[in-house]
């Protein structure tokens, strides 16, 4: 448990972070609390809450947040951990914002691209232990928040599914999404659920290994803290240099093609064919919610 001192600073910490302290100052004009950071009952841990409601969408303003939030954990020794869930009903996170990706420019498009490419790297390469306690569907680019965690918990409910269904709105997932799948759940598990676009259900989830625990809604956040007490009980810094020595490779490929990759997306998403598929998504689902 938090004592004393100890205690009381990182209460005020995480409390600086989700009101936007210095370093959060930049809000493109919002002053939403897009992510929400709090101490957990255990030393040394925080909790990350995801708060775009209603789906969670990774919009610009949410993926700028949540990269700065992370930098600063990662800066402050007072914690060795973070639980990372959500704080919308139902839904971890839905992935990408579409409509960050309709009808921009491409240097819009670079900047959300770039911002997307930062979390992912942050989060796989974290010197922190990163446990995702998913409570709620966890789709596309949310999964990848999962996948880049140290562990995955996900609630019992036959309602909530996790997996990557971009090629159901006609995109394709880049290459180091795939890539963290595959050193996830393998190579033939992952090109059968990338073309397929599939959402795994619980049971499904579990026996693909997507996830690596499935238990009831109310003991998500339990179970995370229990897995949490399991990783911190190994030294920090083995620990650490052997997650770095596993993930460094794959990281590595990204960075050496950032550039490139960027142009990718850019050139892909500009086609014609894209932006009439996404729109009419997104119009569809704007029907759906009328």
């Amino acid at each position: 448990m938090f004592t004393g001192a100890r205690r009381l600073v990182a209460a005020v910490r995480c409390t600086e972070w989700a009101t936007g302290g210095k370093v959060s100052a930049r809000r493109f004009g919002s002053q939403r609390q897009l992510v929400m950071v709090e101490p957990s009952p255990t030393a040394g841990v925080a909790v990350l809450k995801l708060k775009n409601p209603p789906v969670n969408s990774l919009s610009l303003e949410f993926l700028t947040e949540l990269n700065i939030n992370l930098e600063k954990l990662e800066n402050d020794k007072t914690f060795r951990g973070i639980i990372i869930t959500s704080d919308c009903p139902r839904i971890f996170s839905a992935g990408l914002d579409l409509k960050e990706l309709c009808g921009k420019n491409p240097a819009h498009y670079t900047e959300y691209y770039k911002a997307l490419q930062n979390l992912w790297l942050r989060l796989y390469l974290s010197n922190l232990v990163l446990i995702s306690a998913i409570n709620g569907s966890c789709i596309a680019a949310g999964c990848l928040i999962s996948l880049a965690c140290d562990y995955r918990i996900l609630a019992d409910n036959p309602k909530y599914v996790i997996g990557m269904n971009e090629t159901r709105l006609g995109l394709v997932a880049p290459f180091w999404f795939k890539d963290n799948l595959v050193n996830t759940i393998g190579h033939r598990a992952s090109e059968r659920a990338l073309q397929l676009g599939l959402l795994f259900p619980p049971a499904e989830a579990l026996q693909v290994g997507i996830v690596d625990k499935v238990v009831p809604e109310d003991q998500v956040q339990s179970t995370a803290l229990s897995v949490m007490a399991q990783w911190l009980a190994v030294q920090d810094h083995a620990r650490h240099l052997t997650k770095n020595m596993m993930r460094k490779s794959t990281a590595d490929l990204l960075v050496k093609q950032r550039d490139a990759d960027i142009q990718n997306f850019i050139s892909f998403l500009s086609r014609d064919s894209i932006q009439k598929s996404l729109q009419m998504y997104l119009a569809k689902l704007t029907q759906n919610k009328g």
